[in-house]
């Protein structure tokens, strides 16, 4: 009586013979090995409103999913074209602005004031960035977090948009619903639109400017053109989530340039596993809840806080998207031989 072998094959074996992609002609079990991880984050997040205990924790999911977008636009810039960004903050502030004139003075209502915020918004700080498109690491860092410091002293020193009091009266959703779903599909919708586009040929140049940014321009490629576009890209994603804040709090004052905006991504980015795309969605989507319960420390929260920053870094220092990504693709069956 003949025995049959078998022998283990990782489970991704075939697919990455033909193609990493949706496209490549597979059986329905290989289908769902590639969505599963995708319907599993897209379902997660759209189930998370449901679940949440309180309006209170709804409106963290709000927040969180804010902070999604500044991590996305930070790993877009940072990852895939070379540019450290800390202009999480004047992002948001530019886009809160933008939408409080908006709606204040022109009377548009949420759902048309934001998208347009977004852009106009977008379009204001690629112009302010655009001169220090040439700067790389460090230097365009610094630059990128003195707009804000820059703008809070000039509305506090001329006294323009509301001051220190800021724009009041900002209209806010008139369904909470939409309100809680409107930005978890635009942080969807970003996520999955930024991971397209860095798979086409633009995302190469991006890969290629950061990586050797002289071989692009002997090329007859322009640096600065692909550089704006990125810049435009990352910094719309910020202004979309300082304008949803906005109309989130009915007010947009000194307080949308705070460093928080700036910082806290870059957290996310490390600890989620930058690169990834979706590692930094997920890294917000565990430090924004980690600081909420450790208010009730007061003060002393900024320590375990601290300390499970330093716990993720030095435990898990490629992130944990790299980790989780490297373990689901160890899976093995049994196979024939």
């Amino acid at each position: 009586m003949d025995i049959e072998q078998r022998r283990r094959e990782r489970l991704d074996r075939g697919i990455k013979i033909r193609s990493d992609g949706l496209y490549a002609l597979m059986s329905w079990r290989e289908l769902s090995y590639l969505t599963l991880p995708r319907l599993v984050l897209i379902v997660g997040i759209l189930i998370a409103p449901l679940v949440m205990p309180s309006m209170y924790w709804q409106r963290v999911i709000s927040i969180v999913c804010i902070y999604a977008l500044l991590s996305l636009s930070f790993d877009l810039l940072a990852h895939f074209v070379g540019l450290v960004s800390l202009g999480g903050a004047f992002f948001i502030g530019v886009g809160g602005y933008t939408t409080a004139i908006l709606n204040t003075q022109l009377g548009l209502p949420p759902l048309l004031s934001i998208p347009l915020a977004t852009v106009i918004g977008a379009i204001i700080c690629t112009l302010f960035l655009l001169p220090c498109l040439p700067l790389r690491g460090v230097y365009f860092a610094i630059i990128t977090l003195m707009y804000p410091l820059l703008l809070i002293r000039v509305i506090e020193a001329l006294d323009i948009l509301g001051g220190t009091d800021g724009i009041v009266g900002i209209a806010s959703f008139d369904n909470r619903w939409v309100e809680q779903y409107f930005i978890i599909l635009m942080v969807l919708l970003f996520l999955f639109g930024i991971r397209r586009l860095v798979n086409l040929d633009i995302g190469l140049v991006f890969r290629a400017v950061k990586d050797n940014d002289q071989a692009v321009r002997a090329s007859g490629m322009s640096i600065t053109y692909y550089k704006t576009i990125a810049v435009f890209i990352a910094s719309a994603m910020g202004c979309l989530g300082g304008a949803y804040l906005a109309h989130l709090y009915m007010w947009a004052g000194l307080s949308s340039f705070a460093l928080d905006f700036s910082i806290l991504p870059i957290a996310a980015t490390v600890i989620g596993g930058a690169g990834t795309l979706v590692g930094p969605v997920l890294g917000a989507f565990i430090l924004v809840p980690i600081s909420e319960l450790l208010r009730a420390f007061g003060t002393l929260r900024i320590t375990f806080y601290a300390l499970i920053l330093l716990g993720f870094i030095v435990f898990r220092s490629e992130g944990i998207m790299v980790y989780g990504q490297r373990k689901y693709h160890q899976f093995e069956k049994w196979v024939k031989v």
